[in-house]
């Protein structure tokens, strides 16, 4: 096993010279997590609006879960969709076990509720803000939706970032039914568990480093987009 210095160098010698195996792992990451998060936003950002506009019985008590499934262990959700995709479950037919889409599966179910509750309180407090001018027009429900859902698209987008940083960080679910297998579900987070395992910390430290320039480019794109939405407020 190399010293700490030693693995740090070679890990910062990989990220430079754009290693294969490094990219092959970094690029899957990316389009797992950016497929889960857009069939998470596809899901999430119009129960959201729907929960903001809608007053039924018992939304408190849905608002509760909602916020409640924010919080879902991962290996809780790695688990139930394992149980649902194995051969022996009720989708077993699909043979998605142990593939990039039973990842993206786990990852959806993972950060969906997260931009349902968070896109909630955004349009929430916008249809507040504009409620008499909607009843002035007579508009309907879904006018109303999408009227919020363009209005707040800034907001909306940092939620769909923040749901992308909970899905690209994320390990216990994909491992469970992603399986961690070599150039096909080997993702940077099991990755990082299995080189540190083995010993090879250079490209754990290596993945390390892409995963905290992922995370600190995401701060950056919903900071940058704040400070758009900001802007546009005061046009």
């Amino acid at each position: 096993m190399h010293s700490i210095g030693e693995s740090l160098g070679l890990a910062v010698a990989l990220v430079i010279s754009a290693d294969r195996d490094l990219l092959e792992i970094v690029l899957l990451s990316l389009r797992v997590s950016l497929s889960a998060t857009a069939v998470a936003c596809l899901v999430g950002l119009p129960l959201g609006g729907l929960l903001a506009i809608v007053r039924f019985r018992g939304r408190g008590a849905v608002l509760v879960l909602v916020n409640a499934l924010m919080g879902l262990p991962p290996v809780v959700v790695g688990l139930l969709v394992y149980l649902y995709l194995s051969r022996s479950g009720p989708l077993g037919f699909l043979g998605l076990l142990y593939t990039p889409t039973a990842m993206i599966v786990a990852q959806t179910i993972l950060i969906a509720p997260i931009v349902a509750a968070l896109s909630r309180q955004v349009l929430e407090d916008l249809h507040a803000e504009y409620a008499e001018q909607f009843r002035s027009l007579c508009l309907t429900r879904l006018q109303i939706m999408r009227a919020l859902l363009w209005d707040a698209r800034y907001s909306l987008l940092t939620v769909g970032l923040a749901g992308f940083g909970r899905a690209v960080a994320e390990v216990g679910a994909v491992i469970i039914v992603g399986g961690n297998i070599d150039h096909l579900t080997r993702v940077m987070t099991t990755a990082i568990a299995l080189e540190t395992s083995k010993g090879d910390l250079a490209l754990a430290l290596a993945l390390g480093i892409v995963l905290l320039v992922i995370a600190l480019g995401v701060n950056a794109a919903a900071q940058s987009v704040r400070m758009t939405a900001t802007r546009q407020a005061h046009v």
